[in-house]
């Protein structure tokens, strides 16, 4: 299942999902929908495999925790818990001029495996495998 990134379809559904947001009217709205844009906006800046890793995780992010809600964190995409807390970055490789890009959880998530579990994942590639494992550590972290 690799893949380039979205499809066009997954983008429109994006901004019109945005639309909705400040259509919902109120402070509420209109700010999740300017955070959605800006989490959208950092994924477009991005180029080659960090664009596609950062649009496949927000695919995922999207479905298998619908109550994270999308932000940017140190000018990362980010999604964060009802009380605003991160639970889950990206980190591109291309902004630390890194071997690899990560995707990392942070304290609220649900990771805890006895007394010592990895929060922090290297991604390399988008493949069938990495996204059965993102999927996997996502629904622990919100679960």
């Amino acid at each position: 299942m690799a893949t380039d990134g979205w499809t066009d379809a997954e983008r429109a559904a994006m901004k019109e999902r945005a639309a909705e947001l400040r259509a919902e009217g109120g402070k509420g709205g209109a700010k999740k929908a300017d955070a959605l844009q800006a989490l959208l906006d950092k994924i477009e800046e991005m180029s080659g495999t960090d664009r596609v890793v950062a649009e496949r995780l927000h695919a995922v992010v999207t479905e298998h925790a619908p109550a994270l809600q999308p932000k940017t964190w140190y000018g990362m995409p980010a999604y964060a818990n009802a009380h605003g807390k991160v639970v889950v970055f990206f980190q591109p490789a291309e902004k630390f001029e890194a071997r690899y890009a990560t995707i990392g959880f942070q304290d609220e998530a649900r990771l805890d495996d006895g007394d010592l579990w990895p929060v922090t994942f290297a991604v390399v590639a988008w493949t069938d495998a990495v996204q059965a494992k993102v999927v996997d550590l996502v629904r622990t972290a919100v679960g």
